[in-house]
């Protein structure tokens, strides 16, 4: 048994049994991906795939249960690594974050120029995704760290921390009726097309609760994925605007209104999360210590879960 053999095994699972892509994404052939399945169930005395012939289906009851070893081994040789690293080369190294939009946008550009003024010699990547992509990535050991409102603190394999606490608000054009209606409704919101988030993704769930408790179908004309594009086409007049209230700027969306609607939509947490078992470099722990100087290295090992900041 060896190594290339355990990393077969899943990649064979994230690549849905499909042995030429196994083969792209560890650099080698098909047919030597099958060999090294085959010297493998041979070693052991069981089958660990399901097969259709020649074609992978599945793991079978020994394989997916050998899966769960596999993850926990090759986790444990990439925390080797990371601990070598961390004595040999402290203040060196790679730190991969993967966030959403949003927050890649408004919340972490502070806190990476003062990561990189600390760590110059850090590698650090920044990938933007969904909050169902971010799980995938934390879980295959690709992202260190990953940041979003949903579905981090759903996952089991996840520690996740709450980072901070945000409101919608709503966005209109300078002049605007809804400027002058106070309080601001769910019915006079719904009186006007409306862009906001796509599903899934920045408190859009929330939204869409709170048209649905109180009995209102928005006229949701469009939706995306950030809010520099929504705030764009409330400028052309398509509609009035929902975001994360931190993505408007006086400054920069001159032409627009912000108008504060926390009774309406309620409180969203964004979560910092870490693959459960992962060994981190302190320089890692430092960021995010950054972002919330609450979280620091103790309290995270700890698995102290603190509430939000606002």
């Amino acid at each position: 048994m060896n190594f290339q053999q355990l990393r077969i095994i899943r990649e064979a699972v994230r690549c849905n049994f499909n042995l030429t892509e196994v083969g792209n994404a560890l650099f080698t052939s098909q047919s030597g991906v099958s060999k090294h399945i085959k010297d493998l169930e041979d070693e052991l005395g069981v089958e660990l795939f399901v097969r259709k012939g020649k074609r992978l289906l599945g793991l079978t009851d020994p394989g997916q249960e050998l899966l769960e070893f596999v993850d926990r081994i090759l986790l444990d040789a990439s925390n080797i690594k990371n601990l070598v690293e961390q004595y040999s080369k402290r203040d060196e190294g790679q730190l991969t974050i993967v966030a959403t939009h949003t927050q890649a946008r408004y919340s972490l550009p502070k806190v990476i120029t003062e990561f990189k003024k600390a760590y110059p010699k850090v590698h650090l990547k920044l990938h933007q995704a969904s909050p169902n992509e971010i799980v995938t990535l934390l879980l295959s050991g690709e992202a260190d760290i990953g940041m979003a409102t949903e579905a981090l603190a759903d996952v089991s394999k996840l520690d996740s921390f709450p980072y901070y606490s945000w409101y919608h608000a709503v966005i209109v054009p300078r002049g605007h009726p809804l400027e002058k209606v106070q309080p601001l409704t769910l019915k006079a919101l719904a009186e006007y097309p409306i862009v906001t988030y796509h599903e899934g993704l920045t408190g859009r769930a929330k939204i869409d609760k709170s048209f649905l408790d109180a009995g209102i179908t928005p006229d949701i004309v469009m939706s995306a994925l950030d809010a520099d594009v929504i705030k764009t086409y409330v400028e052309l007049d398509m509609g009035i605007g929902i975001i994360a209230s931190m993505a408007f700027s006086p400054a920069k969306d001159s032409d627009l209104s912000l108008i504060n609607c926390e009774h309406l939509f309620g409180a969203n947490t964004t979560y910092i999360a870490l693959r459960r078992g992962h060994y981190l470099r302190s320089f890692a722990y430092r960021f995010i210590e950054l972002c919330s100087p609450r979280l620091n290295e103790t309290t995270i090992r700890a698995g102290v879960v603190l509430p939000p900041a606002r």
